[in-house]
């Protein structure tokens, strides 16, 4: 298989539940999805028998849509009627699974369970909503390649985390990779990963042959692997690529598995070789690229399917992609970078 021929995966539980409904998935294991007002327009929820109500797994943005579709799965007759939550898993800090997080665990008065460093990654960042964007962010970008007018939107747009997340409960129940959690009849394994976030979190129930694998691993779409100007000497996609290597050899290949994004699928270790291969085909026209050195905003077209324009999330997303792809061949001792005094990080192969 070349980093071109795509994996044919199954897709066995059929259409997605609408907003404030839910599948069922296996015994005691609900699907729902939540909307999202971006091109990536959903997000999977889950929902897990618990010994008096439910556990769920993420739980959507802070919007007034997402709210709605909650009150409606606890009203009666809805999915969620019976017993309420128990407590609140969140995979990662990402406000598209924790947004909801502060209303829900007031509102059962349960916990949340959650790795201590997306925990704590998660309060910093809501921190910084009414700040002034940092110096640091600044130079980060301009290094990058950004003009001033992409400048500016960032300094407008700085704080924007904060936006759609619901105030974290003042403590949690730190998660542990490889510890086992009884929810319910059933037990699941705590497998952490990183690269996309600092200590992302993926369930794992042998008994029912079920991976609730987060934003860790996608069937239609690549996770975003990144650097930021909070780490910018970050090395995410060396992290990226161990985990995808961990979850091969820790997850056996016949579970469903139940992403973040698009539909439960099989073919897992087929997935995880294809984003393998993929990656390093990404790295090999970057070598090639860097022939001749380039700003992290020139490499774009050599990484990406698309055009990236000046849309500030996407320009962003890409930004940070890039200089992640950069990262790893200069901690690899590939490739070398210079300041120079237009003040943009010139890169190119060693």
């Amino acid at each position: 298989m070349t980093a071109q021929d795509k994996p044919i995966l199954q897709y066995p539980c059929g259409e997605a539940p609408a907003a404030g409904a839910a599948s069922q998935i296996a015994p005691g294991v609900l699907w729902l999805r939540m909307p999202m007002p971006f091109a990536l327009n959903h997000i999977n929820l889950w929902a897990l028998r618990d010994s008096n109500g439910w556990a769920v797994v993420d739980t959507g943005l802070q919007t007034s849509d997402t709210a709605a579709a909650w009150h409606k799965m606890f009203a009666d007759g809805g999915a969620l009627a019976q017993g309420g939550l128990t407590r609140v898993f969140a995979t990662h800090m990402h406000p598209d699974h924790i947004g909801m997080v502060g209303w829900l665990t007031r509102k059962f008065d349960c916990r949340l369970w959650m790795t201590r460093l997306e925990y704590l990654m998660c309060r910093v960042l809501a921190a910084d909503t009414g700040r002034a964007a940092p110096d640091d962010g600044v130079r980060f970008y301009r290094q990058a390649g950004w003009d001033d007018d992409a400048i500016e939107l960032y300094r407008t747009r700085f704080g924007g985390f904060g936006k759609f997340v619901h105030a974290l409960p003042d403590s949690f129940r730190r998660l542990r990779d490889g510890e086992f959690l009884n929810i319910g009849e059933h037990s699941w394994r705590v497998v952490t990963g990183n690269g996309h976030s600092p200590e992302h979190a993926c369930f794992y129930c042998a008994e029912l042959k079920l991976l609730i694998s987060g934003d860790q691993l996608l069937p239609r779409i690549s996770s975003n692997i990144s650097v930021f100007p909070t780490e910018p000497d970050a090395n995410p996609m060396a992290d990226w690529l161990t985990s995808l290597d961990k979850l091969q050899q820790t997850i056996p290949d016949d579970v469903l598995v139940l992403p973040a994004h698009n539909e439960p699928f099989r073919g897992l270790h087929a997935r995880l070789e294809y984003l393998r291969r993929s990656q390093h085909a990404a790295l090999d026209r970057l070598r090639q690229a860097l022939v001749q050195p380039k700003r992290a905003v020139d490499v774009f077209a050599h990484l990406f399917s698309r055009p990236i324009g000046s849309e500030p999330g996407l320009l962003g997303m890409a930004t940070g992609e890039s200089i992640a792809h950069l990262s790893y061949l200069l901690h690899c001792g590939e490739a070398e970078t210079e300041l120079r005094s237009d003040g943009c990080a010139w890169y190119r192969l060693r």
